[in-house]
């Protein structure tokens, strides 16, 4: 009321406006009759969903009074439909949905489903104090929640750095001295065989500045939605491949903080943030620890490790063979890990064909230019795992490196 010079009325009304804007109206029947049985039917049209992994023994340590956090990397919009679907039998999910979501009728379907929506640019002070007591709120009360660290969708396929405010308005909770729960963060890492939307996020990565305009991007969802529907009717629509989730070790934020001094939730802004930025690198580090290794990353970054446009099939398979023991090495999460590797490169040589990144001259493969970024958005996925270089394998003098393929600008 100070700083604008508002009336009490006028702010209340702000208030308010903001109050409708977050707050969902969650419908059982909307969540586990419409909205599980809709998931189920998309997930499974589009993938082979699976959890490969899952810390069990840790998880089962979680007192059923305390407040379950997942902290997710985000890969795709289609990562809410599919932790929700995985997680369906055992609990409901409130989401942190970004203003992407506010538009008739997605609105009204995420509302029902117990999703909150937030303005991750919006700077206006009186809308996060709304937005922290609202997440506090739900939070003292009990309610699993789902969110992103990262803060939105990764360009590149790499983790990205943390973003902040949500973490640090969840973990104040316990500054309330009528808490007496504990907060539990659980990392869920999530790989796909192919992404929906990864040919628009690195597009902007590819082409400086190119953007395409909202017209532009809902054509190509209606032409998106047209041509697959075309496909199942007519019986041509194919898997995109796999879907992984993992779920890793939960974090205890009183046990955390016992390391980083309980009093930091009450200490300034500026003073706070770098504690809680700690403790969302510590949960990021888990998160990747723990992303699954399915079949396109892994042929992915055995094609770019050779750094040519032209591999035989039999190097790429020994590669594959290398990284997979590589990985295996350092406790990574490789999916079917126990399947013979051309079983794998089969798995991956469909997508990458259907893509059409890579294409066949007899026992050879050849990277296509304008296939390599999508290449490489796919290994950066598990690149923290392993290097993608590694040492060339003698060729034929004709397989020359080629300096002029397209790369995404990181």
């Amino acid at each position: 009321m100070a700083e604008h010079g508002l009336s009490e009325k006028a702010v209340r009304r702000l208030v308010r406006k903001y109050l409708d804007e977050i707050i969902p109206h969650f419908n059982v029947l909307s969540y586990y009759k419409l909205g599980y049985n809709v998931a189920k039917i998309l997930v499974n049209l589009l993938y082979k969903t699976s959890v490969d992994y899952q810390d069990e023994a840790a998880l089962e340590q979680i007192p059923k009074r305390d407040v379950v956090v997942y902290l997710m990397n985000h890969r795709s919009n289609a990562d809410y439909v599919v932790v929700a679907y995985v997680l369906a039998r055992g609990v409901h999910v409130s989401y942190a949905v970004g203003e992407w979501a506010r538009a008739w009728p997605l609105e009204y379907v995420f509302k029902s489903f117990g999703a909150y929506f937030i303005r991750r640019k919006f700077r206006e002070p009186l809308y996060h104090t709304v937005l922290e007591r609202y997440v506090q709120l739900i939070t003292r009360n009990g309610v699993t929640q789902g969110i992103f660290p990262e803060g939105g969708l990764s360009r590149d396929g790499k983790l990205r750095p943390p973003k902040l405010g949500l973490l640090d308005y969840i973990c104040r909770t316990l500054a309330d001295p009528a808490f007496d729960r504990d907060i539990w963060f659980v990392p869920v890492a999530l790989n796909y065989d192919r992404v929906l939307e990864d040919r628009s996020l690195i597009r902007e990565l590819i082409g400086e500045g190119d953007r395409p305009s909202r017209l532009a991007q809902l054509g190509t969802v209606v032409s998106y939605l047209v041509s697959n529907t075309v496909r199942l009717l007519t019986g041509r629509l194919k898997r995109y491949g796999r879907v992984a989730v993992n779920f890793g070790a939960p974090q205890s934020l009183r046990a955390w903080l016992t390391t980083a001094r309980a009093e930091v939730l009450t200490r300034a802004r500026e003073e706070r943030l770098p504690e809680i930025e700690r403790l969302a690198r510590e949960m990021l580090t888990r998160i990747g620890a723990i992303i699954p290794v399915t079949p396109v990353p892994l042929a992915a970054a055995a094609l770019l490790s050779f750094g040519q446009t032209v591999v035989t099939k039999d190097a790429l398979l020994e590669r594959m063979d290398q990284l997979r023991d590589r990985l295996t090495d350092v406790n990574g999460k490789v999916v079917r890990g126990g399947a013979r590797i051309a079983e794998v490169w089969d798995r991956a040589w469909r997508m990458l064909r259907m893509r059409r990144l890579v294409v066949a001259d007899g026992d050879t493969l050849v990277v296509l230019p304008r296939g390599r970024p999508l290449l490489e958005y796919y290994a950066n996925s598990i690149a923290h795992l392993v290097p993608i270089r590694g040492p060339r394998l003698p060729f034929h003098k004709a397989h020359e490196v080629d300096t002029t393929l397209p790369r995404l600008n990181t």
